[in-house]
């Protein structure tokens, strides 16, 4: 082995655990996945939770290291595509409620009694914006 390769190889390490630090740095000082939970009522779950965020990491590493393809059916990919979304925005969910944004811009753009208003608005623009992304760049 030579010694550029031992070189490339540490570098790599010290990349990875440094960002996997600052992931899960991420998660536990915002208390994300424990908000989660209390979210969708499902406290006693909350391993679960964690342990799913630790697999879809070394997933996702795995998955970026590698030239893998995929070849899904129609079928099948609309339920892993409704998974994945809705991991997405249940975690964006329970990151807006941990920082309390919503009541937040409410209160700096005056229109605190119509917060369910301003959070189905920002809801029906993320939908249509997929919906589009969806049916413009890759259909």
């Amino acid at each position: 082995m030579t010694i550029e390769i031992l070189f490339v190889f540490l570098v790599s390490l010290a990349g990875g655990l440094a960002v996997g630090a600052g992931f899960v740095a991420f998660l536990v000082v915002l208390g994300v996945i424990p908000r989660l939970t209390q979210l969708t009522k499902t406290m006693r779950m909350v391993y679960l939770y964690e342990w799913a965020v630790v697999l879809g990491a070394i997933a996702g590493t795995f998955g970026s290291l590698q030239d893998l393809t995929f070849n899904f059916t129609g079928f099948l990919s609309i339920p892993i595509g409704l998974f994945a979304g809705t991991f997405v925005g249940m975690l964006a969910a329970g990151l807006t409620e941990a920082l309390n944004v919503f009541p937040i811009l409410a209160k700096r753009i005056r229109i605190e009694d119509r917060i369910v208003i301003l959070i189905m608005a920002i809801v029906i623009g993320k939908v249509l914006g997929s919906l589009f992304q969806w049916v413009y760049f890759v259909g």
